[in-house]
C-alpha cells in the first residue's frame, strides 16, 4: 500500500491537512476541514476545504484539488490527507487502521547500522505545526497512535508539547513513542515528561548489548549505552513506562542471552521486551554482510534469552518473524507486528494453515529470507 502520490493540483499554495470525506458531510464545520473525495463531477463539493479526485478533471472547480489520485483509492471518510503545494500528497492517518503513525523528524542523534528510516541533517522542526494540526483531525476512538522518527526527542519541548497535545485531544488513545531514550539522560527531560501525565504513554527504546562499546557500535554514536541506560532509570523514576527493543541480527545475538540477564536484573520495571526481527530496508543493505544472520540459526540464542526474561516476570514479546522460522515452544510469544501497509507472504507461504497467526514479512524483505521458509500443514 503507497501512502502518498503524486497529483495535478490547482488552487493550492500552502499545504493543506484535512480529513477525507467520501461520503458527503452535513454540517458546515466539519466540511470546512474536509477533502472531498469524489468520482462524480457532479458531486457537492460547496463549503469543503478542497476535492480530492481519483481520476483526472479536465473542468477545474474554485477550489483548491488535487486529482489523478488512482493510487490512494483506499481513503475513506475520517482518513487525513495532507496536499503540499508541488502536488504531493501524502496519507497522514487511515481511521480503520491499527499501525498509525505521526513521523516527527527525520533527524536523529545516532546512525544505526540496519535504521530502516536513515536520518536526514535537515532543519524540519517546522513541523510541528502540522503534527499539532493532525492530531485535531486524528478521530478521538483511535486505539493506538505510535510517534516516531528519526528521533521524536530531539524536538526537545515540542516533543512534549504534541504528547500533552495528544493527552488532551486524544485522552483514550494509547502512544507508543519509538525514542533512543538519550534525550532522557537529561533528568529535567524525563521529569517534565512524566508530570503530563499522559494515562497511556509507553516508550519503546532500544538496548544492543550488555557492553557499552557494542551497543554504541551498533548504533554507530560514542556514549549512547550511557546516556540510554541513565535515561531508563530517569524514566522509571518518574513513572513513565518503557518497552524495551532488541533487534536480531548478526552482531546481537552473540550476547543475546547476557543482554537478557543485563534487562532483567537492571530493569525489571519495563512493561515489556520486544525481540525483533530485521527489516531489511534503509542502511541494512550497506551493511548486509556484516548483519545478516538467517533467524533459523539462532533458534537457541532466542530461546534461551527469551527463558531468563520469562523467569524473571517480563512480558516478552517476538516481532517481525514467521512462525515456520520460530522454534515451536517459542510460538505464544510470536506477534503480528508489521504495519498493515507494508506486510506481504510470499508464494512459499500459499496454502500455509498457520497464516493468519503468522507476522509474514516486510515488503523490502522478500528478496533475502530465511530458507526455512515453508508453508505449515
Amino acid at each position: 500500500m503507497r501512502l502518498h502520490a503524486n497529483a495535478r493540483i490547482s488552487g493550492i499554495d500552502r499545504t493543506l491537512i484535512g480529513r477525507v470525506a467520501r461520503t458527503p458531510v452535513a454540517d458546515p464545520a466539519v466540511r470546512a476541514v474536509s477533502w472531498r473525495l469524489v468520482n462524480d463531477r457532479a458531486a457537492d463539493i460547496d463549503g469543503y476545504l478542497g476535492v480530492l479526485a481519483l481520476d483526472d478533471i479536465d473542468a477545474l472547480p474554485a477550489i483548491p484539488i488535487a486529482h489523478g489520485l488512482r493510487h490512494l483509492d483506499y481513503l475513506d471518510d475520517g482518513d487525513v490527507v495532507a496536499v503540499d503545494p508541488n502536488g504531493f500528497v501524502r496519507t497522514l492517518y487511515r481511521r480503520a487502521s491499527r499501525h498509525n503513525f505521526i513521523l516527527v523528524t527525520d533527524q536523529c542523534n545516532s546512525y544505526c547500522l540496519m535504521c530502516s528510516q536513515p536520518p536526514k541533517a535537515i532543519d524540519d522542526f517546522d513541523r510541528l505545526d502540522e503534527h499539532l494540526r493532525l492530531v485535531e483531525l486524528i478521530d478521538p476512538a483511535t486505539e493506538s497512535l505510535g510517534i516516531t522518527g528519526g528521533e521524536p526527542t530531539l524536538f526537545r519541548d515540542g516533543f512534549l508539547t504534541l504528547i500533552e497535545h495528544c493527552r488532551n485531544r486524544l485522552p483514550s488513545t494509547a502512544l507508543h513513542v519509538l525514542t533512543n531514550g538519550r534525550m532522557f539522560f537529561y533528568r529535567q527531560f524525563a521529569a517534565k515528561l512524566g508530570a503530563l501525565r499522559h494515562p497511556n504513554l509507553v516508550l519503546g527504546v532500544p538496548l544492543y548489548s550488555d557492553i557499552d562499546n557494542e551497543h554504541d557500535y551498533v548504533v554507530q554514536a560514542r556514549g549512547a549505552f550511557e546516556e540510554t541506560v541513565l535515561g531508563l532509570m530517569n524514566l522509571d523514576e518518574h513513572g513513565v513506562a518503557i518497552e524495551l527493543r532488541v533487534v536480531l541480527h548478526r552482531l546481537t545475538i552473540p550476547r543475546l542471552a547476557s543482554l537478557a540477564t543485563f534487562i532483567a536484573r537492571n530493569f525489571p520495571f519495563v512493561c515489556h521486551v520486544a525481540l525483533m526481527g530485521l527489516e531489511m530496508f534503509g542502511l541494512v543493505h550497506r551493511n548486509l554482510d556484516e548483519l545478516w544472520i538467517d533467524p533459523v540459526d539462532y533458534q537457541r540464542e532466542l530461546r534461551d534469552a527469551a527463558q531468563i526474561l520469562g523467569d524473571a516476570g517480563m512480558t516478552v514479546s517476538i516481532y517481525n518473524h514467521q512462525l515456520c522460522v520460530v522454534d515451536r515452544s517459542l510460538w505464544p510469544l510470536a506477534r503480528k507486528s508489521i504495519s498493515d501497509w507494508k506486510n506481504v507472504y510470499l508464494p512459499e507461504c500459499d496454502g500455509c494453515t498457520a497464516m493468519e497467526q503468522c507476522g509474514g514479512f516486510f515488503e523490502s524483505g522478500v528478496k533475502r529470507h530465511s530458507v526455512a521458509i515453508a508453508p505449515l500443514r
